[in-house]
């Protein structure tokens, strides 16, 4: 889930931390007890502006009295629904929007090469080797990052290089590893459509995200 409304969030959130007495954590159950908050409120961070913080704690209030719901299942089910939909249709926008910005803004920089297809790449070291091809095998160092530099996988954490298949990635990094030759070192920018499209791969992944990779090809088999 992702993003935004804000009505009364954060002044409701307050109120409410301001009536409670300052916490003891000295504890295990105390300690664990922050901990489930903080889990909470992590979990919520992503949302914080289309939540009711009011609704909530009366929620909390609800099942811990254990009185009837204010609301029948059918009806949090289809509120539930509709909440959902709504953070993917903005997440969807969002990535959209900032994919695109991302992409004018890269193309533009200098010994950007852009194919046919959309993606973009820039060689950081040429190599002089054979270059991949459909149904062969590719040894490679990556590391694949959000355009604002989040890194989300790489595999030079284990010190050691990864095998793909030419045809069993993402089109775009396919596509990439193609266009190299042995010992070359490219990075590479995938538009979302040559990616993961619409459904993103959550949690770090969302929809329409453009990714960013640093490619060094070592051998083909």
């Amino acid at each position: 889930m992702s993003d935004r409304f804000r009505p009364f969030v954060l002044p409701a959130l307050l109120t409410v931390a301001a009536c409670l007495p300052d916490a003891t954590l000295e504890t295990d159950a105390q300690k664990a007890s922050y901990g489930i908050g903080l889990n909470i409120g992590r979990s919520l961070a992503d949302i914080e502006e289309h939540v009711d913080m009011v609704a909530v704690m009366q929620g909390v209030t609800d099942a811990l009295a254990e009185a009837e719901p204010a609301l029948t299942r059918t009806e949090i089910e289809t509120a539930m629904a509709a909440f959902e939909e709504m953070i993917r249709a903005e997440a969807r926008e969002r990535g959209s929007t900032e994919g695109a910005a991302f992409l004018e803004e890269n193309a533009a920089r200098e010994g950007v090469i852009v194919t046919e297809s959309g993606l973009q790449y820039e060689l950081l070291r040429e190599g002089d080797g054979a270059s991949p091809v459909s149904g062969g095998r590719a040894v490679v160092h990556y590391r694949g990052m959000l355009p604002d530099g989040t890194e989300f996988d790489s595999s030079y954490g284990d010190g050691e290089a990864v095998k793909f298949d030419v045809d069993g990635v993402v089109p775009g990094f396919s596509e990439a590893l193609k266009l190299m030759k042995v010992g070359g070192h490219i990075r590479v920018v995938i538009p979302s459509d040559l990616a993961y499209g619409e459904s993103g791969r959550l949690p770090v992944i969302g929809p329409n995200q453009v990714l960013v990779y640093e490619i060094e090809l070592l051998g083909i088999e």
